[in-house]
């Protein structure tokens, strides 16, 4: 895959909006804020949640969350895909006939933006799974993408108050979405990799947001190996990180970061020395630049 299959595109109108208000100093200023908006998703006949999301990738997100909700199966056959924006619903259908009921009444609102859900019965697959134990991590590759998903222009960028998740391999980052909660924008790469037929293998999972157990048990269950942040971690996380054999990387920014969990499979490649750190003003630069071309 190429670099940035899919990227943020925060020149979208349907994203985000301008509010007006008044600065520190007392001055009008005018800034863009993400827009909101309820998705409802139904698998075949049976509603089955609704997430506040800015609702720019749906069928990826519906069939995302379906799949690390343990709702979707591997090897289900998805036979379409009905999104309706005048009601916000998008309608996931299989061939395998489904009926959730029982499992829905069993669920944990979990910490993350915008109220994430986790199935009681999630945690007994989880540790069924086994990551690949040859999978590496340079740090050369820690340090690229860390530069090159902060220099790309996005709607975090724009307006704020938003979360990034990014699928890599090597020092390339392949696919990127963006969310008002962090694991609506994990959803949306599980359902692009499930509808596309991409392998975990030799992947990465970075993300903007914390590293709390909900990030890690969907990491894991997207067999995922390795999940970097640039910001910190939660302690159930790293536990079941350190239970599942993901390598947990945290606090990733400049050439600083911590490994908590999975270190083994860490090659130390790199000068920390020489890494050029961005600042936030050549992030902003960066991103005008970017949208100008």
């Amino acid at each position: 895959m190429q670099e940035f299959t899919i990227r943020p595109t925060p020149d979208d109108p349907r994203l985000s909006e301008a509010v007006s208000g008044l600065d520190h100093e007392g001055n009008r200023v005018d800034i863009r804020v993400p827009v909101e908006r309820p998705l409802t998703i139904y698998l075949n006949r049976q509603e089955i949640v609704t997430a506040m999301t800015i609702c720019d990738h749906p069928d990826y997100l519906a069939v995302g969350y379906l799949l690390n909700q343990h709702m979707l199966r591997a090897d289900d056959v998805v036979t379409g895909i009905d999104y309706d924006d005048d009601i916000d619903t998008v309608v996931v259908r299989t061939e395998r006939e489904t009926d959730y009921e029982q499992k829905l009444a069993k669920r944990t609102q979990t910490s993350g933006c915008a109220q994430g859900t986790v199935f009681g019965d999630l945690m007994e697959r989880f540790e069924e799974i086994t990551l690949d134990p040859d999978a590496t991590l340079r740090t050369s590759w820690i340090y690229a993408l860390s530069r090159k998903i902060n220099l790309t222009p996005s709607l975090y960028l724009t307006a704020g108050a938003i979360h990034g998740c990014v699928l890599c391999e090597e020092d390339r980052p392949l696919v990127y979405m963006e969310d008002v909660g962090r694991h609506n924008a994990v959803d949306k790469i599980a359902g692009y990799m499930f509808l596309n037929k991409i392998s975990p293998r030799g992947k990465m999972f970075y993300t903007t947001g914390r590293l709390t157990s909900e990030m890690v048990i969907k990491t894991v269950h997207m067999e995922i190996p390795v999940l970097i942040s640039r910001s910190g971690f939660t302690a159930w996380g790293v536990e079941l990180a350190r239970k599942a054999g993901l390598t947990l990387i945290g606090r990733a920014k400049g050439r600083r970061f911590v490994a908590v969990a999975g270190e083994d499979r860490l090659v130390f490649d790199a000068d920390p020395a020489e890494v050029v750190e961005e600042s936030r003003h050549q992030r902003r630069k960066g991103s005008v630049e970017d949208d100008a071309a």
